[in-house]
Order: C-alpha cells, then structure tokens, then sequence
C-alpha cells in the first residue's frame, strides 16, 4: 500500500470525528500500516508547538501519537484561532498570517489555500502507507461548500472515499446520515462510501433493522457500531471537556496515596486556550479538578490554576467582573497556592502593553508577580527544556506577550512569589517527576496530607487511551472493508439519494 486514504467526515461537530480519526491510525499502525493524521483546517483554541516550531491543532498532535510519527505542520496547514467579535487568527504552515472575519476569510482567502492545503496532503500520500484525513463540522454545509477545503473539497479533489460518523447517543442519526447524503452534489455522493455509528448502548440487534433500512434508503452500508466508552474525548478541540480528566474520573481510580485528596479549582476565563494542561494534574490519584467562574468556588481549592487564554485583556475584565481577581488576591496574601500559565500567568503580572491582541494600550494585571508584558507582533513558538524543583521539564508555548521578570524565584521562564507560581510552559505538568515535585509543594502549602503517588505515568496513560481507541476500531468496526476503502477508494456505482445540493 502507498497513498491510501480515508476522509472520516461527520454529521455534526463533536460526533467523533476527531477519536475515530485517532483510532483507526492507531489500528492501522499496529498493523504494521505507515499511517499519518491530516486535517486541512482546523477551528481550535488547543494548539501545540512541533518539533520544527509550527503551531498545529493539538487533535492533530494527538493523532500523530496514535500513529507513532512525529507531528507536523503537513498534518494541519491551516488553524484558525478564534478570539472574539466574529474573527479568528489565522495559522498557515505553523506561522500566524493575521487576523480574519469569518466573511472575509470564506469569501476570498479560504479559495487561495486551497491549493497549499492539496499540496500537503499529497505530500503525506507520497511518504507514508496512508493518510487518514479528518473532517470539520458536517460537509453538509451547503452555504460553506464552495470555498470547503477540510470537506468534501479536499475529498474531491484528492478522490478519497468517505465514512461519515454520527453521535447515535444524542439522537437523530438515522436523518443525520441520509439528511447528510441527501444534501451532497451527485459529485460529492459519488465519494461517500458509508457511516459509522458512535457512542451506541445497549443491544446492538435492536439497531440492525434500521441500519438496514438505512442501506435500502441510500445504498451505503454501515462499516460499524462504535459503543459508548467512557473518556475517550482527548485532546478535543474545545469545550470544557477535559480529556484525560474524564477518563480517569470515570473509571476505576486507585485512592489517594495520602490521608488527603488536593482540590484544583481551573478559572474558566474567556477564550480559554489549551485547558489540556489541567489533564495531567487529574491524571494523579487523590486530584480532585474542576472548572470555575465564581469566587466562592475557590474556597475549598488546594491549588487555583489562571490557564492560557487567547484574550488575556478580556480574561482580566471577566476575572474582575465576577469577583476572581479579588479572591485570587486574597488567597495570594494568605499564602494558598496558585499557579498562572501563559495567559494566566501574564494576567497574574503587574502591567500588560497590548498593542496586538486587544490592542488595548496600557493594562494593569492583577499584581501578583512582578513581571510586566508586552506583546509582541512575532508570535513566540517553541519546545523549551529546563528544570525546576530539581526535576527535568519538558514543554511548549505559544504566546505574543514577551514578559519581563522583575523579581521572585527563577520558576520556568517565569518566577514565584510565595505560593504564586506563573510561567509561559504549556504541557510541562506532564513531566511526571516535576509534577509529583509540585503537587508536594502545593500540599505542603496548603496544609493537606496529600501524597502523590510515586509511579503514575502520564504518557503511559496517553498511551492506554490511545490503545484504547484503537481496540474500539479493531472489535467494533469491519477492519476488512475499511482497509479496501482505503486502499481502492470508494466502490463505484453508489447510487445518487435525491435532491442533493446544487
């Protein structure tokens, strides 16, 4: 096999798309398939840095994973990062290029990436066994379809057969698949090979007449029953659903090692960007995490986590609005901890000169640490290597504002006053060794006889999660025909299910 390839589309955002897209890369690397994620454009605020320094989507990432190759900017061209009043920062090839209207970038700009976005994905097809592409929202968008390059454009114009995946546990998918179908050019029906239904429960016999019906109403047959399974959603695109979190919450959890449980309170400020790094906190036995917006939640918390956001201005509006930047300020003077990343950790800081992101001028933070932000028109972009707690850290960032430390402990590339940690450094509470390190300086300023367990490994969670998804695909999907998909494209002679899109 060389250049295969398999658009996994969807009836909806979050049916899917991105999970089975991991799964099937997983299956077909174990199968000894040279596989490699794609998706042409990515809408997302969870971003990650490669290795050569381009920002992708951080699904892309985590689909990487799962087909054991190192990330790429090839794998996800085109990102775009919303940040409020209708418009979106636009990534290209890992660099941001500007800023967008969603009119604007639909209207004229999306047409010219078409053609970057086709040259990456042949690129991949040229290197690898095959290239399991992944959608965006549904590809029945018709007011989106002539300027779609993640859709059905780059399945027409790559000729990959499609597989359409739809969230049976919300309802409705039987119309969501032939509405889907039904709303496709003849052209486009032509590549629409199929469906998959996720997230069923309960006796699959029960589902098969209306499968059947499905395949008399369409002539498509379905390639599988994925069932509900608990904490699956890693490294969504956005939401509030904390990936590795929910696994671990709601599965079977060893008890705290310590007499105490720690409490996280996560401030859940505007255009809140890369919330994945909480994940690994909740990943620890005995870690209890949740999302704020009230001051009286922070109450009970061991550690308060400020995380990255793509608005810091309009995140210290919202913190002072609700009444969070004074109860930050009080835990602070009592010496209970609080930990601020990249946004959070520039908000926690004395003075912000934003010329670039709100274009705000001259802000006050909230004065925690000493430290003053200015933001740069360059984005930063990088994987950076240090120490702190005398443990090896491993992380990323991704910010425009360039601070300048002005006092407190060397933490990271930030610093620490007290209980108040604050750094750029996304991702690097999955350094085990320092998060254990950290989680002890956190009880201990908190007063809980709290233990972290000595041997939980992040990336060996990571790497169950996405065995995980691989073992759905492999029990509850016909590998066989997804595998002649793949490799033959889709059959030919699907019938046309009317009116279809002009």
């Amino acid at each position: 096999m060389r250049g295969g390839g398999l658009l996994v589309a969807g009836t909806t955002s979050d049916a899917g798309k991105s999970v089975v897209t991991a799964g099937i890369c997983r299956w077909l690397v174990r199968r000894g398939v040279k596989v490699a994620p794609f998706k042409g454009q990515n809408m997302s605020l969870n971003s990650f840095v490669t290795r050569e320094g381009a920002e992708i989507g951080r699904a892309q990432a985590m689909q990487a994973q799962a087909a054991r190759v190192e990330p790429t900017a090839l794998m996800n061209p085109v990102l775009l990062k919303p940040g409020g009043d209708r418009s979106s920062q636009v990534v290209l090839m890992g660099r941001p290029v500007g800023e967008m209207s969603a009119r604007g970038y639909h209207g004229n700009r999306q047409k010219e990436l078409f053609e970057p976005v086709v040259a990456c994905l042949e690129e991949l097809r040229a290197t690898h066994d095959a290239v399991i592409c992944e959608g965006a929202g549904s590809p029945a968008e018709i007011n989106l379809r002539r300027t779609d390059i993640v859709n059905m454009g780059i399945a027409r114009a790559a000729r990959l057969p499609v597989v359409v995946v739809g969230d049976i546990d919300r309802g409705g998918v039987f119309a969501q698949f032939f509405g889907t179908t039904a709303l496709l050019a003849p052209e486009d029906q032509e590549l629409v090979a199929g469906y998959l239904v996720n997230k069923f429960r309960g006796d699959v016999t029960l589902l098969e007449p209306g499968l059947d019906m499905l395949y008399g109403l369409t002539g498509r047959r379905t390639f599988g029953v994925l069932p509900y399974a608990h904490g699956l959603g890693i490294d969504e695109e956005d939401g509030l659903r904390v990936s590795l979190r929910g696994a671990v919450r709601e599965s079977v959890v060893a008890p705290p090692v310590g007499a105490d449980v720690l409490r996280v309170a996560v401030c859940a400020v505007p255009l809140m960007s890369n919330f994945t790094d909480v994940d690994a906190l909740a990943a620890e036995p005995g870690v209890v995490v949740r999302f704020v917006d009230r001051p009286e939640e922070l109450a009970d918390a061991d550690l308060v986590v400020v995380p990255g956001t793509r608005g810091t201005v309009k995140a210290l509006a919202w913190l002072r609005e609700r009444g969070l930047a004074a109860a930050l300020a009080r835990r602070a003077a009592e010496g209970r901890p609080v930990l601020g990343i990249c946004g959070g950790f520039q908000a926690l800081g004395e003075h912000i000169e934003d010329e670039v992101e709100s274009k705000a001028g001259a802000v006050d933070g909230l004065g925690l640490l000493p430290v003053r932000v200015r933001f740069a028109r360059e984005k930063t972009l990088a994987r950076p290597v240090g120490e702190a707690l005398g443990e090896r850290v491993e992380g990323y960032e991704i910010h425009h504002g360039v601070a300048d430390v002005r006092g407190g402990e060397p933490f990271l590339d930030g610093c620490r006053v007290g209980a108040v940690w604050g750094t750029h450094w996304h991702g690097s509470l999955e350094s085990d060794g320092f998060r254990r390190a950290f989680l002890r300086e956190v009880a201990a300023a908190a007063g809980r006889a709290f233990v972290p367990a000595p041997d939980t490994s992040f990336g060996a969670l990571r790497e169950e999660q996405l065995d995980r998804l691989g073992d759905l695909i492999e029990e509850h999907a016909d590998t066989d025909a997804l595998l002649r998909l793949i490799e033959e494209g889709a059959p030919k002679g699907l019938p046309f299910v009317p009116p279809g899109a002009p």
